[in-house]
């Protein structure tokens, strides 16, 4: 295991998925990630959500970002400081605009396309069916990627608790394709005969749904199961691109209880799928100076001898503080040091959290309390600093 950045496993890779709970700051630390790959390491490098929330556009700072690659211009770099190398670019999945460039890629012909689109269950279906999300986003990740346009691809995902259903989408899709349910939804459309075994289904269905309904359904699938062959290979491609060499996860939590037992089931449940993590970044994490054995004793001492310190800086006539009762200075003084050795405590606990966690990936980056919100590139590259394992400012 090494510790302290992740430069390297940027600069080797060529898709980077970061993901883990909610709230723990994985898109900015995404977005970050991949500002300083493009300032530092000079790659072409695209940053791109899966997650329907906006947080994305917000750490950059770009009101208008969809599913369109946008780059971030050099002067937004130069605006905080940095003379770039690369480039970085930015996308938001689009569910509907992805689903309508798939099936024109994957459709037999043009007319098939259009009845598909066309078709009223489309927008329903393309939106709301399950795994719809998940896939077009594996399919767009895929797309991207082949396109060869970009040295470097950062994915964030949704939280882990759905980062896995995105994993698995494209073999999913590809068994409804193949499934017993949709031969029965399309076989109207294929025969007008029904089997004995199949009419009481068809009955049912009738009475509950309609049968123009039915009619609509087995046309809509009928339809896409023209797309079926192009499906699967993609489905299978994807599969390997995901657990290919060139692919790496990268886990980011914090050390507070919840998201931290969420982390731990993640990154067992990534190796149970043979998704080795390459990397843990543990967000937020008290700074090291707490952990400094010197620094204890001195806060240590500045707790046992508040009194004699006190006295002492107030008979110095030319202190501020001699304005203040020594008793007062006294308590303060002493709940400094004793307020020194309570968050000396979390931090020791925080290095033994991360000991334990750090026995999968094999990288660990600890990212320190920031003193404001991220909302520009010049708050990404310092968070990217801490990424890098360069030394923060104390």
């Amino acid at each position: 295991m090494t510790t302290g950045t992740l430069e390297p496993l940027l600069a080797a890779k060529e898709i980077v998925v970061f993901c883990g709970p909610g709230g723990v700051g994985k898109t900015t630390t995404a977005a970050a990630a991949a500002a300083m790959s493009a300032a530092s390491l000079g790659a072409k490098t695209l940053v791109v959500t899966v997650d329907p929330a906006r947080r994305l556009a917000d750490a950059l700072g770009m009101a208008g970002l969809g599913n369109a690659e946008t780059p971030v211009g050099p002067a937004a770099f130069r605006a905080a400081g940095v003379e770039p190398r690369g480039e970085l670019w930015a996308a938001m999945l689009d569910t509907k605009q992805s689903w309508d460039e798939l099936v024109h890629r994957h459709a037999p012909d043009p007319a098939t396309a259009r009845r598909i689109l066309a078709n009223p269950l489309y927008e329903n279906v393309s939106g709301r069916f399950v795994q719809s999300h998940d896939y077009i986003a594996m399919e767009r990740l895929y797309e991207v990627h082949t396109s060869g346009r970009y040295d470097l691809v950062v994915v964030d995902t949704p939280p882990s608790r759905n980062a896995l259903d995105f994993i698995r989408a494209p073999e999913r899709m590809a068994e409804f394709f193949a499934s017993r349910l949709l031969r029965l939804l399309t076989a109207p459309a294929r025969s007008r005969l029904v089997t004995l075994a199949s009419r009481p289904f068809y009955q049912l269905a009738d009475r509950v749904l309609g049968s123009q309904f039915i009619e609509d359904i087995a046309e809509f699938f009928l339809l896409f199961q023209s797309m079926y062959e192009g499906f699967a290979e993609r489905a299978e491609a994807v599969r390997r691109l995901v657990r290919a060499r060139r692919t790496a996860f990268v886990v980011v939590t914090t050390l507070e209880t919840t998201p931290l037992r969420e982390a731990e089931r993640f990154l067992a449940t990534l190796v149970a799928e043979g998704l080795h993590p390459a990397a843990l970044v543990c967000n937020k994490v008290l700074p090291s100076y707490l952990l400094d054995p010197a620094a204890e004793a001195r806060a240590e001492r500045l707790r046992t001898e508040a009194p004699r310190v006190a006295a002492a800086l107030a008979a110095d006539g030319g202190d501020p503080g001699a304005e203040v009762p020594a008793e007062a200075l006294a308590r303060v003084l002493a709940e400094v040091g004793d307020s020194f050795r309570r968050f000396a405590v979390v931090a020791k606990r925080e290095a033994e959290q991360r000991a334990e966690l750090a026995r999968v990936p094999d990288t660990v980056v600890r990212v320190p309390y920031l003193d404001r919100d991220i909302t520009d590139l010049a708050g990404l590259l310092a968070l990217a600093r801490a990424l890098w394992g360069q030394p923060e400012e104390r």
